[in-house]
Order: C-alpha cells, then sequence, then structure tokens
C-alpha cells in the first residue's frame, strides 16, 4: 500500500495578486493621507507676491480675473527631481488651464528666472525663499499641486508625482461649478 499525501490548496494566482495590489492602494493612500494632513480645506489661503517678471500677484484678483474656472497652484524647487520630470505636464496646463507656480527655497526671484531660463520654463512663477507662501499650506514636501475650485475652495491637494491626465481630470472636475 501507498500512502497518498493530502493535497495543499493553493488559492489562484490571481487571487494573490489582487491582494497584494490592495494592499500597496492601501498604503499609498495611507502614506498620502499623512503627508496632506495639514493642507487646509475649504477657502483657499490668500497670498500676494512678486513673480519673477516683476508683475504683482494676488490671489484674490488672480482668481477675478478667471471667473468659473478651476486653477492650479503648483509648488516646485529647482532642486527636486521629480519636479523636474513633472515640468512637461506643467508646460502642457499652463497652455490650457490658469495657473501659477510657486518655486520654494529655490533663491530669489533672480536665480529662479536664470534657473526657468536654463530649463524653458514658461509658467507665471514666485520666488518664495523662506517657503512663506509653502507654509501657508501646509505640504511637508514637493513637487505640490493644489487645485482651486471655480468657488474659491480646494478642491484637491497631492504630493508628488502627478500624471497629466490625472491633473486635467482634477481641473476638469474643480471647474464644474460646485457652488
Amino acid at each position: 500500500m501507498t500512502e497518498t499525501t493530502p493535497a495543499i490548496k493553493v488559492a489562484p494566482r490571481w487571487r494573490r495578486w489582487a491582494l497584494e495590489a490592495l494592499i500597496f492602494v492601501a498604503l499609498f493612500a495611507a502614506f498620502q493621507a499623512w503627508q496632506l494632513r495639514n493642507t487646509p480645506h475649504g477657502p483657499a489661503p490668500q497670498f500676494v507676491g512678486q513673480q519673477i517678471d516683476s508683475q504683482a500677484f494676488d490671489l484674490t484678483i488672480w482668481r477675478q480675473q478667471h471667473p468659473g474656472q478651476a486653477l492650479l497652484i503648483y509648488f516646485w524647487a529647482d532642486w527636486c527631481g521629480v519636479c523636474k520630470a513633472n515640468a512637461g505636464t506643467i508646460s502642457s496646463i499652463n497652455a490650457d488651464w490658469p495657473l501659477v507656480t510657486i518655486a520654494m527655497q529655490s533663491g530669489p526671484a533672480e536665480k529662479v528666472a536664470e534657473t526657468m531660463r536654463q530649463r524653458e520654463y514658461a509658467w507665471p512663477t514666485i520666488a518664495d525663499p523662506a517657503s512663506e507662501i509653502f507654509r501657508k499650506y501646509g505640504f511637508q514636501g514637493v513637487p505640490a499641486f493644489v487645485i482651486v475650485g471655480s468657488d474659491g475652495n480646494i478642491s484637491s491637494t497631492s504630493i508628488g508625482y502627478t500624471s497629466e491626465i490625472g491633473l486635467r481630470l482634477r481641473l476638469w472636475w474643480a471647474g464644474q461649478s460646485h457652488t
């Protein structure tokens, strides 16, 4: 007589992959929530500044110049590798949506302007060498994105790399008059 070993039941491979993907997504969402824990909700914090081309900037006036549109505020730094990877996306978005970028911890306006010339960035930009504007928005790192809805409230915030389609969809959604 021969003994047979009991068959070990193995879950299908796709179930294991689905479970691993679910765990990854949950961890990613938890990490994003933790990174964004200090970001404001409701009305976008007001700020004023001077763009690197010497034009004055006031968020309230800027919003009035773009009625009914969602706006993108993009925080970046000249030393940030992920920000460089996002540059093409920001240039593309700039062609279709109102945006202002904040160069934090990247030096005074002249240095930021030189960096932008070298990298061929053509975005409206405010130098924020001491991170004063950046701190108002409560981020922990760059790149950081704030989408302000057509009602003036923050519609979404995110940190890290983001895709162009993701930004476009969030801007479109924020512009769908949630007043």
